[in-house]
């Protein structure tokens, strides 16, 4: 994203707003067809990504072979409590299946009770699991935290090798907001990114998050917020 960019639906292509979404396939009650489903709704739009849950990364990753659309998971979902070993042994199981992006769930708790070293080393450790083979996006889980929390998590998350911090998983009380989003993009250097989740289904509301500064957003409302850009482009 251009920093001094303002996006407006007059400026952003439904191709553009494509590749900023990962297409959210995680709850928990989805059945095998709806998650093919899912990936063929990500074909169609040609969007950035699958997030899909890790039981159904080797399903996706066939379902989306020959496309553009990449494999996602999740990782220590949707807690973060997870032993550092067990969330390492997740990304080794998801890459081996096709993921080539994974979300990891911050130990929240850890972060809460100032134990910053702990943090630190949980991020790395995935980071440093993944090698060349996949990115690491690092869900803060704002709801949870204090604006200094969040602060001191994106520092963190920077420090240890993620490419991206990421608001929410979707399934706190609240998830992303525009002043979130803006505190996190001020945390850290222009090379990591920002990732919003968690509430974001209209075309208004993706544009505010571009304009505060991320880079993807997980969204289950992928098609609404597309076919709502092309219809308003159209009326223009």
């Amino acid at each position: 994203m251009t920093e001094t960019q303002t996006y407006t639906v007059d400026n952003l292509t439904p191709e553009r707003v494509a590749k900023v979404i990962d297409h959210s396939l995680l709850k928990p009650e989805l059945t095998l067809g709806e998650v093919l489903a899912g990936c063929a709704v990500a074909v169609e739009y040609d969007v950035a990504s699958v997030c899909c849950r890790p039981l159904d990364v080797a399903r996706c990753a066939d379902a989306l072979a020959g496309t553009d659309v990449l494999v996602g998971t999740v990782i220590g979902f949707p807690h973060g409590s997870h032993l550092t070993a067990t969330k390492v042994f997740e990304a080794e199981r998801a890459m081996e299946q096709g993921a080539v992006e994974l979300d990891m769930v911050i130990a929240i708790g850890m972060l809460r009770s100032g134990e910053l070293a702990y943090v630190h080393d949980d991020i790395a450790a995935v980071v440093a699991a993944t090698g060349d083979t996949a990115i690491v996006k690092v869900i803060l889980e704002n709801a949870y935290l204090t604006d200094d929390e969040k602060v001191q998590g994106c520092r963190l998350i920077e420090a240890a090798g993620a490419a991206y911090v990421k608001t929410s998983t979707g399934y706190a009380p609240t998830g992303a907001t525009v002043a979130d989003l803006r505190l996190m993009r001020a945390s850290v250097s222009p090379a990591v990114k920002v990732k919003a989740a968690g509430g974001v289904r209209t075309l208004d509301a993706l544009i505010d998050c571009l304009n505060a500064g991320i880079d993807r957003c997980g969204a289950t409302a992928t098609a609404a917020i597309i076919d709502e850009l092309r219809t308003r482009r159209a009326a223009r």
